[in-house]
């Protein structure tokens, strides 16, 4: 009897999920205001085709339920966007862009402009980013605050562009990458520039400053830069101690830390430090590619592999200087064979293009050598989707066409599975849900 009555009971209590069940998917049902149709979509967490996907979303922009579309049916009330012909991928995610940097403005052609000007060539390289396919980008730091600025300005309806993950001001010590370096001491402010610090406390303060006013993730200078003016890119200009006062704050805070860093030392005491992300990771030897592999808490490689390809080819007519080129050809190729070695080794990977070093609407040609130097095209595509989302701790809003998601979408005509290339070109964007024009 005992067994019976677990077994009556069992069985009403799969009829009632049953029933709720079918409540939950009526009221999804009534809320789907758009579908999607194409003939085929990566799905990037398995790496199969679907064919013929229809992919309905609710109001609120997210992904209501994903079916076939030879099979389901929709009412006249449903807007329909109909890719065919058409290969969906998920909207691409850059984790490395700067979007107040516009790439044909070098060395100190900057001081023809007035300090509005960078926020206001933000809103084009944004818009130029999205139709690029580029639906989420993280910006690794800004001046005045302008990508915190211009997330604000897309969010309410001023400004076309994707979703901006913003730092605010780069973290970095006085005389460093991320500090002010192209002036004379005459032209210099009497107080620190913002974001710069030489002390652990002021660290830690600095790290609380930016988050706020809007931060909602930490970049820092670990070792000296290519554009930069009397730094050298192996140089380690921040201890091991005083990244992980960096760290640990910003962990405490809920966000994570982004670290330039393309000396290897620099990587070292970065990873060590519990940094996030290793920007960069130029002159990066075994031994960081060995701590990276290793180390428990995920740590994430953004190597931009592309755009010397660019500032070599236009940086001197773009008043880069000579010395900043000469750094720019010293790392290149080291960079590239790095990135095939740590990407052989295991080391995780997300897509990041340094955008603002070349122009924000070209970065898709990055996919094209993350494969040259040794990923098959789905690794390339999930370095830009499903890794991204995983490295900024968003796998429940972007990175893959999946139930809960947002609807950010790109279309192109042929396979990138078999041409990566295709994703230089995207034929459509959808973010939210919305056909962007």
């Amino acid at each position: 009897m005992g067994n019976m009555k677990k077994t009556g009971n069992f069985e009403r209590n799969a009829r009632i999920l049953a029933l709720c069940g079918a409540a939950l998917f009526a009221t999804a049902a009534n809320a789907q205001n758009t579908v999607i149709t194409a003939d085929k979509m990566i799905d990037v967490l398995t790496g199969k085709v679907i064919e013929f996907p229809a992919i309905f979303v609710g109001e609120d922009g997210r992904i209501a339920s994903i079916a076939d579309a030879r099979t389901v049916r929709w009412g006249s009330d449903v807007k329909h966007i109909n890719l065919s012909g058409k290969t969906l991928l998920p909207g691409l995610i850059d984790m490395h862009v700067h979007l107040d940097g516009p790439a044909d403005i070098g060395g100190y052609r900057g001081l023809e402009f007035t300090d509005s000007f960078w926020g206001m060539t933000a809103v084009g390289n944004a818009h130029a980013m999205l139709k690029a396919g580029f639906t989420t980008v993280r910006n690794v730091g800004s001046g005045n605050r302008n990508d915190i600025g211009l997330k604000q300005a897309i969010e309410n309806g001023y400004a076309v562009g994707p979703r901006i993950v913003p730092a605010g001001y780069a973290l970095g010590a006085t005389g460093g990458h991320c500090d002010s370096t192209f002036l004379p001491p005459s032209l210099e402010k009497a107080e620190k520039e913002e974001g710069i610090a030489d002390s652990p406390d002021e660290l830690r303060y600095q790290v609380r400053r930016q988050r706020k006013y809007g931060a909602e993730v930490i970049k820092v200078c670990a070792t000296g830069g290519v554009f930069s003016r009397n730094t050298e890119p192996g140089q380690q200009q921040l201890s091991e101690s005083e990244l992980r006062v960096i760290a640990d704050e910003a962990h405490q805070w809920g966000l994570r830390v982004a670290a330039h860093a393309h000396g290897g030392d620099g990587i070292k005491a970065a990873i060590k430090a519990g940094i996030d992300t290793i920007e960069h990771a130029s002159l990066v030897d075994d031994e960081g590619i060995k701590l990276a592999a290793a180390r428990v808490r995920p740590v994430w490689f953004s190597m931009d592999i592309y755009n010397t390809e660019y500032t070599q080819s236009e940086g001197a007519k773009n008043g880069v200087l000579e010395d900043n080129l000469r750094k720019d050809r010293e790392v290149a190729q080291i960079q590239r064979d790095n990135f095939r070695k740590a990407h052989k080794a295991g080391v995780k990977m997300v897509f990041g293009s340094d955008a603002g070093v070349m122009p924000h609407g070209e970065i898709g040609k990055q996919f094209r050598v993350m494969v040259e130097y040794g990923m098959t095209p789905l690794e390339a595509i999930q370095a830009a989707t499903r890794n991204g989302a995983q490295a900024l701790g968003r796998e429940k809003d972007v990175g893959a066409i999946a139930v809960g998601r947002y609807a950010d979408i790109i279309a192109v005509d042929g396979d990138p599975l078999t041409n990566v290339r295709e994703l230089e070109s995207v034929d459509a964007v959808v973010k939210s849900g919305k056909l962007i024009d």
